[in-house]
């Protein structure tokens, strides 16, 4: 801060201390600068900010929360949509594993144990193990967490491995179970050690909201050991549950669902009074209208085509619905705003393209499915894929049927489907060519096993050599080997036709067209 014309004056008479005001006042209002966010006044007042803990925040608002998410989902539609279009994406067919332990015998044995054991993975014996990833991934979605435990069963059983999977809804968990516990503690039903290291989850016997458990003592909780349980739920902070993914907007999800419900109230409204009569003296008109039906009895419900009898009625005015603009750019917003709160991208999320165009669909997809990618190896792999896998291993070696209980595992998730598909198989055969990528990456991240592609692909080359048959790179050449002639362009003037007029196309038109 530069001095003013005070401190000049005094300088001109007592310059130290001309020097140690300026100083001095450069000193205070270097103490006074700070964030505006933090700023206290009258823009800022009645905004609330509590520097609770996440696990506190949680254990307040989580069941709440959970309650009114469910409640959205089963009667709004776009929380539905949204919550299906994250499922869909982050799971969709299914993340598949295959065994990389390097040795070929062993990895192709454990999985076909695997394929066999995916088809009697659910405790419940309804779904698959991909059909329990789809579930899993929706509660986790939805309510924000879910758990998986782990159930193993009887060899008499006649399972492929003596294991199941039972998926538990978040309400399992006793929240009520918190505080100090010997030299651990308890946090909303789960118990740490003393180095912070999950040791127990305390688990109702029966879904408190189930009338029958709760009638069968269902209500009481033991804790279940730890090494039995995957808990699956996005961490935020380092809060030890998970919240809905929507929350953020579930407040605009209800004023959205109230906006609509009123608006169409009124509209009703409007169309159910056609006319009214009214008096020629202002003092005989009625407050309300009085209307009779063909008995003389008082009918009180409006319909639709009424007209509206007041006392004394002389003239007649017709009803004229008023016409309310601002609704459809109102949800449009509204729906962008919701969008962002269940991270989802609107087109997505409504399935609305009207504006948009191929670069910027593709645009808002690249970055959708980046976030998708880090959900995937980041959160739902290693909380549920890995511990079932170690699961897995576990059973099948103490069951006699792989020779270690440690098997190394690649996952595959789904694919993405690619919105111009021949860009994007040129894009990874150059990434072939150029070294960057692997064949055998390009498979994988199309949702499927390398190793079974290639075989795939060598056998069916065997079984053409053996038919006599060969493909080449042009799709019209198909030959069988000492047989008819193919299709050859050179003797093909249709053929010589097409690739001239293709060779004359002007440039300048093929990069308009692309």
């Amino acid at each position: 801060m530069s001095a003013n014309w005070f401190d000049h004056a005094i300088a001109s008479v007592a310059p130290r201390t001309a020097a140690r005001r300026v100083l001095a006042r450069q000193a205070f209002e270097t103490l006074t600068r700070g964030y505006d966010g933090a700023a206290k006044g009258r823009r800022t007042k009645g905004w609330r900010a509590p520097g609770t803990s996440a696990d506190t925040e949680v254990g307040i608002a989580g069941a709440l929360l959970r309650d009114r998410m469910r409640d959205l989902v089963r009667n709004n539609p776009h929380a539905a949509k949204a919550v299906a279009v994250l499922v869909n994406n982050i799971v969709g067919a299914g993340i598949m594993p295959r065994a990389a332990s390097g040795n070929d015998k062993l990895d192709r044995k454990v999985d076909a144990l695997f394929a066999r054991w995916s088809d009697a993975a659910d405790a419940d014996g309804q779904l698959d193990f991909y059909g329990l990833q789809t579930l899993i991934c929706r509660e986790m979605v939805e309510a924000g967490e879910v758990l998986v435990r782990r159930r193993l069963r009887r060899s008499s059983d006649g399972l492929p491995v003596p294991l199941q999977l039972q998926v538990l809804e978040a309400d399992f968990l006793d929240a009520t179970k918190s505080g100090a516990l010997g030299v651990g503690r308890l946090v909303q039903g789960i118990e740490f050690d003393p180095v912070g290291k999950r040791r127990a989850y305390w688990l109702h016997a029966e879904h408190p909201g189930d009338a029958y458990g709760a009638l069968q003592n269902g209500l009481q909780s033991r804790p279940v050991p730890a090494t039995e349980i995957a808990h699956v739920y996005e961490k935020q902070r380092t809060q030890a549950r998970g919240v809905p993914w929507g929350a953020p907007v579930i407040r605009s999800l209800r004023d959205l669902d109230d906006y609509e419900v009123a608006e169409l109230v009124r509209k009703k409204t409007e169309a159910c009074v056609t006319a009214i009569v009214f008096g020629d003296d202002e003092a005989q008109q009625g407050i309300a209208p009085s209307v009779v039906d063909a008995d003389g009895n008082r009918v009180e419900q409006f319909e639709p085509g009424l007209i509206a009898y007041a006392r004394g009625g002389k003239d007649i005015r017709f009803n004229q619905p008023s016409a309310t603009g601002g609704y459809g750019e109102y949800k449009r917003a509204s729906l962008h705003t919701n969008s962002a709160g269940f991270r989802v991208p609107y087109e997505l999320l409504t399935g609305d393209l009207s504006q948009v165009n191929y670069s910027s669909i593709r645009a808002g997809l690249v970055e959708f499915r980046r976030q998708i990618d880090a959900v995937q190896w980041q959160l739902f792999i290693p909380m549920f894929c890995a511990p079932v896998w170690r699961w897995f291993t576990e059973a099948a070696w103490a069951a006699g049927q792989i020779p270690s209980p440690d098997v190394p595992v690649e996952w595959s998730p789904p694919k993405f489907e690619a919105v111009d598909p021949q860009k994007d198989a040129m894009a990874n055969l150059l990434s072939i060519r150029s070294g960057t990528m692997t064949l055998a990456e390009v498979i994988a991240k199309q949702g499927r096993n390398p190793d079974a592609v290639l075989a795939e692909i060598a056998a069916t080359n065997a079984k053409l050599d053996a038919l006599g048959q060969v493909l080449d790179s042009d799709p019209r050449r198909v030959t069988k080997t000492g047989s008819a002639q193919s299709k050859d362009p050179a003797n093909d003037p249709a053929a010589d036709d097409t690739t001239a007029e293709a060779d004359e196309t002007d440039p300048a038109q093929a990069d308009q067209q692309d």
